[in-house]
């Protein structure tokens, strides 16, 4: 983490003159955005005396409902007058897990009107834009949990995290790295996962809260999307999911029921890049997995206007699903052959 030591001095001093803060992140937020957040606004309370407010643009999965604090939490789609006053009258606004102010939607807004705040960026998305006083940015490491782990380790040391705190950071890292299974996975890492156990985390209750307390709609909706909706492209080397809004709805489709869906088609040998197609009322959400060196953030870029990480990243698309699908066929096609895959 280069020029750390520095950045925190910095930090020091913008928490040291600041009363109340802001803690946001993106919308449909998973694991590593809660888990990061709620972690980080105790560490603001707690260690600092500040005012802390969470905000997500909308609401959580239910697999995350469990999470300690996260009730405390503003949704800004719910209550958008009261999202936008907790923005105007922020010292700091805390950016986690995002680093495009504009992709917050309903919050970028009041956002940008807070011209007197400053903007911190705590994230590991690549290619940040130069839109914040302080950017603690760190593509290189799994999640921005694990960013939060590091910057506290340094700022005020991890006795600031009680169990509560750990076990947010936990969940974090866990779906980030797909229970340990992803990229980045470094000693250093393991290291700060034995400092949360410490704390008292239960590993085995979190694992069994964020991935085994799904509805019976949602495991026929995996079984759906698995047998009838899965199709595989290039010989193999790719495959797809869709979903269209109608069969969302015969399975009773709630925020999160699609989550990990597009991990599965990676299991099969051979394949090295994963879709996974959502219809929505405004356009189609892509999301995309690969295997190894196969790039899915250049790829999301380049086809799909997104980003991500090397081997996670995600999209948009506005055309039909039938237009979406067939396009993703060509240009999967023409990316693997290009990049000799």
């Amino acid at each position: 983490m280069d020029q750390l030591s520095e950045k925190i001095v910095s930090l020091r001093t913008l928490l040291g003159a600041a009363k109340k803060a802001v803690v946001v992140t993106h919308t449909n937020p998973d694991g590593d955005a809660t888990g990061s957040s709620l972690a980080w606004a105790h560490v603001l309370e707690h260690s600092f005396n500040l005012d802390v407010t969470c905000i997500i643009p909308n609401r959580y999965p239910g697999f995350l409902a469990w999470q300690p604090h996260i009730e405390k939490v503003l949704i800004a789609k719910e209550k958008p007058e009261e999202a936008a006053q907790q923005v105007s009258e922020a010292d700091l606004i805390f950016c986690l897990d995002f680093n495009l102010i504009d992709r917050l939607e309903n919050l970028a807004e009041a956002i940008k009107a807070n011209t007197t705040a400053r903007r911190v960026l705590i994230d590991h998305h690549l290619n940040p834009p130069a839109e914040f006083d302080l950017m603690f940015s760190y593509p290189d490491l799994c999640s921005t949990s694990y960013v939060v782990y590091r910057i506290v380790e340094e700022l005020v040391g991890v006795d600031a995290f009680d169990t509560d705190a750990a076990s947010n950071l936990y969940v974090g890292i866990m779906t980030d790295t797909g229970n340990f299974s992803f990229s980045f996975l470094t000693p250093d890492l393991f290291r700060a996962v034995a400092g949360l156990v410490e704390k008292g985390i239960n590993i085995s209750q979190i694992n069994t809260s964020v991935y085994n307390t799904f509805t019976e709609d949602r495991v026929r909706l995996l079984g759906h999307s698995l047998c009838n909706k899965m199709t595989m492209v290039n010989h193999g080397k790719a495959a797809y999911i869709s979903l269209t809004e109608r069969e969302m709805r015969k399975f009773n489709f709630q925020l999160g029921d699609s989550e990990g869906f597009v991990n599965y088609p990676l299991t099969i040998v051979g394949v090295k890049i994963s879709a996974m197609f959502l219809a929505t009322r405004k356009f189609i959400r892509v999301s995309l997995r690969s295997r190894g060196e196969t790039d899915v953030n250049i790829f999301a870029r380049k086809y799909f206007g997104g980003g991500g990480h090397k081997n996670a990243a995600g999209g948009k698309s506005f055309a039909t699903m039938a237009q979406t699908v067939e396009y993703f066929e060509r240009v999967v096609t023409e990316y693997l052959a290009e990049n000799k895959e």
